[in-house]
């Protein structure tokens, strides 16, 4: 007979991955790092248990998209007041706040529950190429375009 294996938290281990954004479309990379915060492609992988890695995203304000987006694609915010509703479009919101479009097209990707808002700090985006995690070794992940 064969028993069910469960993970425990202490037969975890947590890698960090650096993920170099530039030139890369914007929905298959947020598709790939929320795989690694997850832990998809580990063989421990359990739903709803944190057995996915620390990701370090760079160069967030040089990511792509295709077609259109630039302009069509926006993003709103409530400030909670009567008319409160503000909008930002795709372009606009990569020159003021890069690392936003990378964190809000993960959190899309990623269960909308406290195991989301766990897995949602594990994830560290920057606008250029410097970061602060160079104690924790990250390790390079290669992207599937630049080959």
């Amino acid at each position: 007979m064969q028993k069910t294996y469960h993970p425990k938290a202490g037969d975890l281990s947590h890698s960090w991955y650096l993920v170099d954004a530039e030139g890369e479309n914007l929905g298959r990379l947020s598709s790939r790092i929320s795989g690694l915060l997850l832990g998809k492609g580990k063989p421990e992988f359990t739903p709803g248990v944190d057995t996915g890695d620390f990701v370090v995203v760079i160069n967030a304000k040089k990511i792509q998209v295709t077609g259109k987006r630039l302009d069509q694609k926006f993003y709103y915010r409530h400030s909670g007041y009567p008319g409160g509703l503000k909008k930002i479009s795709l372009r606009d919101q990569l020159a003021k706040f890069p690392e936003r479009v990378i964190q809000s097209a993960v959190k899309g990707m990623i269960p909308h529950n406290r195991y989301g808002r766990k897995l949602m700090k594990k994830l560290k985006v920057y606008a250029g190429p410097d970061h602060p995690h160079h104690a924790q070794n990250p390790e390079l992940l290669k992207s599937s375009s630049k080959s």
